[in-house]
């Protein structure tokens, strides 16, 4: 059957307070003619929290099959998720480092390119009401919305631990004039050891693939905004050749650039273009922190 659907997406950038710890709230329909299935690749990204009604994805990460759930939690990852669906109506949460320091209470380094089902993984506890109440009798977006909202906003009191730590660090990642551990260091004014520790314990990796990880976002936006380009002229200014940008494509992807730009993105297409109009970041990688 054709690897055809119809998306309809929408994103919502967090209240203001809630902004710093999330990139954004995003609603997501996606129709599959004569009950068949669709298949796309996620980009690597931070951590994601998604509430589903109707189908659940059936999903593959770093050569993992995960079963299905109806409110799947996927860490923050450096490679691709490969998933399967059909027709589903789904609540997306994606959490920014900071909000993983506030919310998690473990280190997101252990998460990293795992997926887990919501409902029976001890530290995803806090979701679980979120997760049975947001979907009301009938589809009410706005209601919806209002109930993600007012879970999180009630769990914003007290202080994160390293919090002007975390912000310093994620506004040196998406500086795209930064391209080393030093530079990151550097700018936000931590020692190498503190800068790794502190990297594993709130991104998920360490700081050097972490750039590696933005440098690669940043070309892949770029070709998925505008394919006219092609890769040649999407690839990031830090690359040294196209040759490194095919081995981070094949890291990150496990794919070549090819192979990637021959197959179809039924979902993914359009939801970056949504999201670039909506949120000014085409991925979640990409968000400034504090803007969503």
């Amino acid at each position: 059957m054709p690897n055809v659907c119809d998306v309809r997406v929408r994103f919502y950038l967090p209240s203001e307070a809630l902004r710093p710890h999330f990139t954004t709230f995003y609603i997501t329909e996606i129709t599959v003619p004569d009950g068949g299935r669709v298949t796309d690749w996620l980009h690597p990204e931070w951590a994601n929290l998604r509430i589903c009604s109707g189908d659940f994805f059936d999903s593959e990460l770093a050569g993992s099959r995960y079963g299905k759930a109806m409110a799947p939690f996927t860490g923050p990852t450096s490679t691709t998720v490969r998933f399967t669906v059909s027709t589903v109506r789904f609540w997306g949460v994606g959490l920014l480092p900071l909000g993983w320091a506030r919310l998690m209470g473990v280190p997101a380094h252990d998460y990293a390119n795992r997926i887990f089902d919501s409902h029976a993984e001890p530290a995803l506890a806090p979701f679980s009401s979120l997760i049975d109440e947001v979907f009301g009798p009938e589809p009410d977006e706005a209601a919806e919305l209002a109930r993600i909202e007012a879970h999180f906003a009630a769990r914003m009191h007290g202080l994160v631990p390293d919090e002007a730590r975390i912000v310093a660090c994620h506004e040196a990642l998406v500086d795209e004039d930064i391209s080393t551990v030093a530079e990151m260091g550097e700018a936000a004014g931590l020692p190498s050891h503190t800068l790794e520790r502190l990297c594993r314990k709130h991104f998920g990796f360490p700081p050097r693939l972490l750039l590696r990880r933005q440098r690669f976002m940043r070309s892949l936006a770029q070709y998925m905004l505008d394919p006219s380009l092609r890769w040649i002229g999407a690839i990031d200014s830090h690359y040294h050749d196209q040759a490194q940008f095919v081995r981070d494509f094949h890291a990150f992807m496990g794919m070549s650039p090819s192979e990637y730009a021959g197959i179809p993105h039924p979902v993914l297409g359009g939801v970056m273009k949504a999201r670039q109009e909506a949120a000014g970041a085409a991925v979640q990688a990409l968000h400034l922190p504090g803007r969503g």
